[in-house]
């Protein structure tokens, strides 16, 4: 395991700007407005070669025990605490602050060792700046400007030389058999809570307001011997609610998310049934193809008049993926999460089974045997021989003549049958339709001096009959 180091510090200071420096990435939102980062988000320094370690990005003290900020205050503190180095990141264009001066005499008290970084000293006079935190004792002071990547290799040096060679961090490894689930759906449907609930833990900020999560978060969990990877994403709203920029970084990085999943399972609101935005997020999730579950929450809540009204909802607006499972579940209780897994198993298992040619093959054939093409002008389709050509979602490739002519309702008949014979469920199918060039196309026939000859007589014989 690698050693961690958790970035604290009161909200718009730079610890996210830094998070990304250190790791080389953007997994961090990043805005001016304060309060963007609220959960926990861990990533690896391999900075130079380096012997690599873990940074956590927490949100902002804001000085507040209430509500969501008071949230956000205990998943730093729960940070700090695991640590093995904290690194106390202040403002040094602002000076100190009374909120600093707070999470000053809570690490304190904290047993760990603590280097304070003065960010944004650019353009300003670097000495003073650094001067006015002389009065907080700290043996350990570097000053840097994080979005020019001034004093990073000062952090990092001086961080190497304090860390363990060991630690306890969580480390999201490249185990290529996890399966990655993605949990995606409106705000406020309860995505936050399901992973804390699978977590057995309070890893992500679950609350009433919408909009919680900002970033997307990846937890590994190993769960009945198998191992998964959860990531739960930002609440999708309509375009036109989405106004504030930090909101419109949050849906790139849920839409990426649901492209780097193997599995997405929707979260709907039992008492709301299935409104149009559950419908736009559920398009994501079939353009990129992936395998789908529908997890429909809060259903511990309805009565059984409720329940009968919300099954016949759900039967009409999710008939467009009927293909798809769905699971009643309470994320708050923990009921139907047995079931639930189960039904990603299916999933995961359709979107990446192995097919042959072979197999394939035969059931096209089969397929068209029972159920030839229409004729079009006089000519039918002919589907010769067709081979996978892809998995997640699987992907049938179709070689033969005419196929321009198949209709639609004919390829919905071709993946009907192919779900049905394979027994692929949860997961769309795909059918790339090629025809063959004739080989003949745009090619001269000259005729010989014989052909020529011959034509020439028949034509005189046609005329002297007219």
């Amino acid at each position: 395991m690698l050693p961690l180091v958790a970035l604290v510090g009161r909200p718009n200071v730079g610890k996210s700007t830094l998070f990304n420096a250190l790791t080389r990435s953007r997994d961090a939102l990043v805005h001016d407005a304060p309060g963007v980062t609220r959960d926990r988000n861990y990533g690896v320094c391999r900075l130079d070669e380096q012997r690599p370690f873990v940074v956590v990005d927490t949100g902002g003290i804001a000085g507040s025990d209430e509500g969501l900020a008071g949230a956000t205050a205990r998943q730093s503190r729960a940070a700090a605490e695991e640590a093995d180095l904290i690194l106390f990141v202040v403002d040094g264009r602002e000076g100190p602050s009374a909120i600093d001066d707070e999470i000053l005499a809570w690490l304190r008290k904290v047993d760990t060792p603590t280097f304070l970084v003065v960010n944004k000293i650019d353009g300003i006079d670097a000495q003073a700046a650094l001067a006015e935190f002389a009065r907080y004792g700290f043996h350990t002071v570097v000053g840097t400007s994080t979005a020019h990547r001034q004093g990073i290799d000062t952090v990092l040096k001086l961080a190497l030389e304090a860390l363990p060679e060991d630690g306890d961090a969580p480390v999201l490894d490249d185990d290529p058999g996890r399966v990655r689930i993605a949990f995606v759906g409106r705000p406020n449907v309860g995505k936050s809570t399901l992973v804390n609930r699978l977590l057995g833990e309070e890893r992500m900020i679950a609350s009433d307001v919408p909009g919680t999560t900002r970033d997307s978060i990846a937890v590994d969990l190993e769960r009945d011997g198998r191992k998964y990877r959860l990531i739960d994403t930002a609440g999708l709203r309509r375009k036109s609610k989405v106004e504030e920029a930090v909101e419109k970084f949050s849906i790139v990085k849920t839409l990426q998310s649901i492209e780097e999943c193997q599995v997405a399972v929707i979260l709907l609101d039992a008492s709301e049934g299935v409104t149009e935005q559950d419908a736009a997020v559920l398009g994501a999730v079939l353009d990129a193809g992936r395998a789908l579950v529908v997890a429909i929450n809060k259903w511990d809540g309805l009565s059984t008049y409720q329940r009968e009204q919300t099954e016949s909802l759900l039967g009409r607006k999710l008939a467009f993926v009927d293909w798809a499972e769905a699971v009643r579940i309470s994320a708050l209780h923990g009921s139907g999460l047995r079931e639930l897994f189960k039904a990603i198993h299916r999933a995961y298992a359709s979107a990446t089974h192995a097919f042959s040619t072979a197999d394939v093959t035969r059931a096209l054939e089969a397929a068209y045997a029972a159920n030839p093409p229409p004729t079009v002008r006089g000519h039918v389709a002919k589907l010769r021989f067709a081979h996978p050509g892809g998995e997640n979602p699987p992907t049938f490739i179709v070689h033969g003549n005419r196929l321009r002519t198949l209709s639609d309702t004919y390829k919905r008949y071709l993946e009907n049958f192919f779900r049905k014979r394979f027994k692929l469920v949860g997961t769309p199918v795909r059918f790339v339709f090629r025809e063959g060039e004739n080989p003949y196309k745009d090619k001269k026939n000259p005729l010989t001096d014989r052909q020529v000859a011959r034509k020439r007589r028949l034509l005189r014989h046609v005329k002297r009959k007219g």
